[in-house]
């Protein structure tokens, strides 16, 4: 189950910040007019989850990528950092510099996040409601590879399941009034389960876990080191 940020309130943060940075980030260089900034994906279930059963989606076969000697801005020159971001990721016939842009933008995304609040911006990297954070980080804002490796052992709200639970300490993201979480062993058994309804806490997750269930906590983020 997702939720939007509680309240709004990153949502209100991500509008406020790209209004004031415009199109600023990191290792620019000449990238071409900006483009339109894209729209927040919609967050995965957590890492290791599977979609609900259902009919398949038809496939679609992408269009063939840019190679890498095409990409070029129609004005200046794209850094080294800016090209490897770009390779295999711009479509033909698409403008590399709206590609770049993308990026960019999702760096200006974080940047604002983490001085609001660096919990919600690792939580937003988990949930994926800031969408390919990862290439952004690993090439165009460097400086934000903790949020990646933060967000690696992090859990968005859904149910997880024998290898894809870590025991540890973990503390929750933005909770709504409706925050629950449940932890069973391979009995079925609850082992830990509890709410907090609109406020912060710390669980624990055991080394008996088998079923790990979170609703309306938005993301669970690890506490030190995860055993």
């Amino acid at each position: 189950m997702r939720h939007p940020f509680r309240a709004g309130a990153v949502v209100v943060v991500l509008t406020a910040a790209l209004a004031a940075c415009g199109s600023s980030t990191e290792g620019r260089g000449g990238a071409g007019p900006a483009a339109t900034r894209a729209p927040l994906a919609a967050p995965s279930a957590g890492p290791g989850t599977t979609a609900a059963d259902g009919p398949s989606a038809p496939r679609t076969s992408e269009p063939p990528k840019l190679p890498s000697d095409e990409l070029t801005p129609a004005t200046g020159s794209f850094s080294k950092k800016q090209k490897e971001y770009l390779v295999d990721r711009v479509p033909r016939g698409m403008d590399p510099a709206a590609v770049l842009q993308t990026g960019q933008e999702t760096c200006d995304r974080l940047r604002f996040l983490v001085k609001a609040d660096r919990d919600v911006a690792v939580g937003a990297i988990v949930t994926g409601e800031i969408a390919d954070a990862k290439p952004a980080v690993e090439h165009l804002c460097t400086r934000h590879r903790d949020l990646l490796r933060e967000a690696d052992r992090g859990y968005a709200d859904g149910t997880y399941r024998n290898e894809q639970i870590r025991p540890g300490h973990y503390r929750d993201v933005s909770p709504t009034g409706s925050c629950a979480w449940r932890i069973a062993g391979a009995d079925g058994s609850t082992l830990v389960s509890g709410s907090a309804p609109g406020e912060r806490v710390s669980i624990t997750v055991p080394r008996q876990a088998r079923v790990f269930t979170s609703t309306g906590c938005y993301a669970w983020l690890p506490e030190g080191d995860l055993g």
